[in-house]
Formats: C-alpha cells, sequence, structure tokens
C-alpha cells in the first residue's frame, strides 16, 4: 500500500503480475541492472518473508534445465510462493543471528556454498531513527559475516597490491568453520537503513568484493530510509 493508504504502482504490478509483494520490483531493479542470479546459481535470501523474492530469484535462474537453487531463511514461517517457484526453491524458519554458519552451509548445493546471498532483513520499526538504523547495521554485519566469515568482516582495508597477491591463498585458506558461506566470486547484497554508521559497511566490503556500490531501488517508498549495498565478485576470504 502507498504511504497514505492507497495502492500505489508497484503494488498494484505485484498483484497483476503475481508476486506476492511489491518488494519483487527491488529485486527485480537489481538483478536488471547488475545481472547477479544468473542460470545455475545458490542463492541465499535472508529475511526471506513473505516470498517476493524467492519468485524474483527463481524466475531469474530460468527453466529447471538451467539448474540452480533457492533457499529462502527466515524468522516467520514462510509458504514457498506457487506463482513464480518451483521445486528449487526452499524456505527454512529459523533465526539468522544464532543459526549456526555450517547449518546454512549444508543447504547449498554439495555443501559448497552459495553464489548469491540476498539480505533483505529488517529489524522491527520503532520510529526511534538511531535504534532503528543500530539494529539494521547488526542484521547487516550477520549477513557480511554469513557471507565471508567473522575475519573477513572485521578486518581492516588493505590496498589493491595486497588484495591482488593475497587472494587466491586466502581463500583457499578459510576453513568452513571460520569462512562464510558466499563462494569466490559470488556476490551479496544488503539493505541496511541510511545512516552514518551505513558507511562503514563500504569501508568493510571495498577490499574484499571486486566492486561494492550503492542503490535506492525505484520501488523503496518515499517515506523509507532503505538502501541496498551491492557488492559483486568475492575476491578473498581471510583467514581469522
Amino acid at each position: 500500500m502507498g504511504g497514505a493508504g492507497s495502492p500505489d504502482f508497484f503494488y498494484r504490478e505485484a498483484q497483476r503480475l503475481g508476486y506476492v509483494a511489491r518488494s519483487a520490483f527491488k529485486l527485480l531493479q537489481i538483478q536488471e541492472r547488475y545481472k547477479l542470479i544468473k542460470p545455475g546459481s545458490s542463492v541465499l535470501d535472508l529475511g526471506c518473508a513473505p516470498g517476493a523474492w524467492l519468485q524474483v530469484a527463481c524466475q531469474s535462474l530460468g527453466p529447471v534445465k538451467n539448474g540452480g537453487t533457492v533457499v529462502g531463511i527466515d524468522i516467520k514461517k514462510v509458504k514457498v510462493p506457487p506463482q513464480h517457484c518451483d521445486s528449487r526453491v526452499q524456505t527454512l524458519c529459523a533465526d539468522v543471528l544464532s543459526l549456526p554458519r555450517q547449518k546454512i552451509r549444508a543447504f547449498s548445493p554439495q555443501q559448497k556454498g552459495f553464489s548469491v546471498i540476498l539480505s533483505d532483513m529488517c529489524p522491527p520499526v520503532s520510529g526511534i531513527t538511531t535504534k532503528d538504523a543500530a539494529l539494521s547495521a547488526e542484521l547487516g554485519m550477520r549477513a557480511i559475516d554469513l557471507a565471508v566469515g567473522r575475519a573477513a568482516a572485521m578486518s581492516q582495508p588493505r590496498d589493491d597490491n595486497d588484495r591482488d597477491d593475497e587472494g587466491a591463498s586466502n581463500s583457499s585458506a578459510s576453513s568452513p568453520e571460520t569462512g562464510g558461506v558466499l563462494k569466490h566470486g559470488g556476490h551479496l547484497v544488503i539493505k541496511l537503513l541510511e545512516s552514518e554508521d551505513a558507511q562503514d559497511f563500504t569501508r568493510i566490503c571495498k577490499p574484499i568484493f571486486r566492486k561494492a556500490s550503492w542503490l535506492r531501488p525505484k520501488a523503496t517508498r518515499s517515506s523509507s530510509r532503505e538502501i541496498y549495498l551491492i557488492c559483486q565478485g568475492l575476491q578473498s576470504a581471510i583467514k581469522s
């Protein structure tokens, strides 16, 4: 629904096209611009309720014959939407903040990790700007921790020469217990609420991804402070 209580364009379009929520158009724009999800991709959707991103992710995989998988995790129980989803989509009801990394990895193909991680997680909004931003940042850091491992998430930036020289050795050195569940070369999308702290995520992600950029999708409500950090091409994971 729109901010004034009446249906807006994206709400109407979601209903017309069979998406369970207008948020589908946020991922559709991300996918159109960055083409993160390809045929055969393994996708992890954190905070997947109500399932609109599951639909777009599955669509982006192409026909079933192309393979691929989509795993959605949410603290709420989420039923896989019947439209735009197929047998490649599954959901898990769990708290991402406490779910062991090894258990998440077990849902990936051959338990080797995911090629794309989408984090659309958002805390219950209290209306207190600083509190909401802090909780959003906590969820964002959890997404990075799951994706690249705690040591990488907490590391300081390195210059390009150091990154290029060490990338291959570091990515192979991380163990399943300390490393993340994002494959080398994989992509990460994180939703955050705009704040000064949000810029810390650029500092963290730029040294370990080929590219990190911000996007405010057109489907974002005008009253919302949501922004998305698009991290492309994981280049290294740092040994703890």
